[in-house]
């Protein structure tokens, strides 16, 4: 999981903290609207984002979208426009991943059901930073389950990020500055076998995490679910994509590719 660290000892931080989706998601807040009304609007107003991709694409409500969609109880076009959207996505990675993400997962009925997790998360942190882009002279990070969305004001240091060793959750392997950009960090240490490779059902077990540097969250959240389901072949497939990203393998070597 990626952890956000505070680049100064001079600039106040105020955090934020709240659970939906079924995690812990956090903000942290430095500069001109750090500790305001608007602030706070602004934090409430993107929680309220993710309640309500929540209510639309959670596979754990009965009463979702996703979850009537997968039995058959409605079609596409009874969705709102964000579930088409998260599909193509989900279908753009399975073909650049040779197959090894995918939306659908196999349960424990033997049938395939819609399950585009993988692209949610992502997806829904990025939209929920809108309103905290209007704050002026205000930067931000904004992490949810590992991935996060960062920005710094004009002229202020980047935020320093640091990246959990999946081995030791103590540790870090790694510490990331970014002034404007997005961390993704896809492992199985906190969650479980929950990403497997969709072409053989195998869960990962050369790689222990993936972490991926993007300008946008969406890009490195999928690139990095997709390199930890292809598991040997993570590197190389993150290197073809000229990524920057930080791989924990099993064994506990650590990989660093495009600039560190």
């Amino acid at each position: 999981m990626s952890t956000s660290v505070d680049s100064t000892r001079t600039t106040p931080v105020m955090r934020y903290v709240d659970h939906v989706m079924g995690m812990p998601v956090s903000l942290a807040l430095r500069g001109r609207h750090a500790d305001d009304a608007r602030a706070q609007d602004a934090w409430a107003e993107a929680m309220a984002t993710l309640r309500d991709v929540d209510r639309v694409f959670s596979t754990y409500r009965a009463d979702s979208h996703v979850s009537r969609l997968d039995r058959g109880e409605i079609t596409l076009v009874a969705c709102p426009p964000e579930v088409l959207e998260v599909l193509a996505l989900g279908e753009r990675w399975r073909q650049e991943s040779g197959g090894a993400f995918d939306v659908r997962r196999r349960g424990e009925d033997g049938e395939l059901h819609l399950d585009p997790s993988g692209v949610v998360k992502g997806w829904a942190v990025a939209r929920a930073v809108r309103p905290l882009r209007h704050l002026e002279e205000t930067g931000f990070c904004l992490s949810a389950g590992g991935d996060m969305v960062c920005a710094a004001a004009p002229g202020s240091a980047p935020w320093r990020i640091g990246i959990e060793d999946p081995h030791d959750p103590t540790q870090v392997v790694a510490i990331v500055p970014v002034h404007n950009g997005a961390v993704a960090t896809s492992g199985l240490a906190h969650r479980g076998a929950h990403i497997t490779d969709a072409r053989t059902g195998r869960v990962p077990s050369a790689v222990a995490s993936v972490t991926v540097v993007a300008d946008d969250l969406v890009h490195a959240d999928l690139d990095a679910t997709a390199a930890l389901a292809l598991d040997e072949d993570a590197v190389s497939w993150l290197a073809g994509r000229r990524r920057t990203a930080v791989v924990v393998w099993a064994d506990g070597r650590r990989e660093v590719l495009g600039q560190e």
